[in-house]
């Protein structure tokens, strides 16, 4: 016995189809493992349309779940925060800390609550973008008041979203803002 059969004889076998030289040769009918019927015509097209199925199924659940941008506001200090989410009130929970997963960022504000929900985008890409272009024009914009109070950063993220639709298309995009 050699070394290497030693070593196969302990792995975990794994479950693919042989080829069909083996299968023909080695295997016996009972030991063949039962093949899809589109692998079995031998047609792989009826076994890309299984695979085409599948991205179909994965296409259907992220187009259900509808990405949204949203700010939150902390009701403690005079801080906003801005993120991405398929589910917003679960994510607003995980800020709060009521349930696992929520930023470290947003820790030392709470509790949070809504300002501003930006629903509409088709994908995370987009989202994730606007979300971006929004934080960043909020950080090069100067501040008009010296008192750092929660109306005036409020202010100040609405001013910035006013910039990013002059940058962005956001006509499809619904925007609402929440007071509080």
């Amino acid at each position: 016995m050699s070394l290497s059969a030693t070593f196969r004889s302990t792995k975990i076998p794994r479950r693919t189809l042989p080829t069909k030289s083996v299968e023909a040769v080695a295997l016996s009918p009972s030991r063949v493992p039962a093949a899809p019927a589109s692998a079995a015509s031998g047609d792989p097209s009826a076994a890309a349309a299984g695979k085409s199925k599948k991205k179909e199924k994965k296409e259907e659940a992220a187009a259900a779940a509808a990405w949204c941008v949203y700010l939150i506001a902390s009701s403690r200090i005079p801080r906003t925060y801005v993120g991405v989410t398929t589910d917003f009130p679960r994510r607003l929970r995980q800020h709060n800390g009521e349930l696992k997963g929520g930023a470290k960022a947003s820790s030392a504000g709470r509790p949070w609550n809504l300002a501003c929900l930006v629903e509409g985008f088709t994908n995370r890409s987009e989202a994730c973008e606007f979300e971006s272009k929004w934080k960043n024009i909020s950080k090069k914009m100067t501040r008009k008041s010296s008192k750092p109070g929660m109306s005036s950063v409020l202010q100040h993220r609405e001013a910035a979203l006013g910039k990013v639709k002059t940058f962005q298309d956001c006509s499809r995009l619904d925007i609402k803002w929440h007071s509080s």
